[in-house]
């Protein structure tokens, strides 16, 4: 192989490291899960992570006495559970964040929503040039109601150490295959 394709292997195999090492997993209330137990502030849960496109949100919970509902921002605002967007019941939910933007989220068992339990995934905007937008509508950003103004972001530091191991052992392992691979003369 010539040395400017091994090059691009190189760079190909950079990029597509740099992009795995941004994808987080964030269980929602952590060891605490879903549930109305224990007053579980899940506001200040999401205020303590950096949601990224490509991340996956998960909801355990007792199917038994919860569910999951993704809303509008006027029914999370209101805890109006009547005609949600989408409706989880199995008790251990994941979902997918494909796009930027608030997600919300409510527990639709009367009086839960009340007690506290729903969230607002909100998923910051970057640039063109980090994150291409996906057309994906799964996790789709719902418009909040008119004249209604969303929660405002997060200022939560990103789980930097986690995702710079990955993406030091990727690089690592990229340019050592780059350099076992080089050839010894042109």
């Amino acid at each position: 192989m010539a040395f400017t394709e091994k090059a691009v292997v190189f760079l190909v195999m950079m990029m597509a490291a740099f992009q795995i090492s941004h994808a987080a997993v964030h269980k929602v209330g952590d060891s605490s899960a879903w549930t109305i137990i224990g007053n579980i502030d899940y506001r200040k849960w999401a205020a303590t992570k950096n949601f990224q496109v490509g991340d996956t949100i998960i909801f355990e919970y007792n199917a038994k006495f919860h569910n999951v509902m993704r809303v509008t921002h006027a029914m999370y605002k209101s805890c109006n559970a009547s005609s949600p967007l989408t409706t989880m019941t199995t008790g251990n939910d994941s979902i997918k964040i494909t796009n930027h933007g608030h997600h919300f989220f409510i527990c639709g068992v009367p009086g839960h929503c009340q007690a506290g339990q729903k969230v607002d995934i909100n998923v910051m905007k970057v640039s063109a040039a980090a994150a291409p937008t996906p057309t994906s509508a799964m996790a789709s950003p719902v418009p909040p109601a008119a004249n209604v103004p969303a929660p405002s972001p997060n200022n939560a530091s990103p789980f930097i150490v986690v995702k710079g191991a990955f993406a030091f052992s990727a690089l690592a392992m990229a340019l050592l295959h780059f350099l076992l691979f080089l050839p010894l003369h042109y």
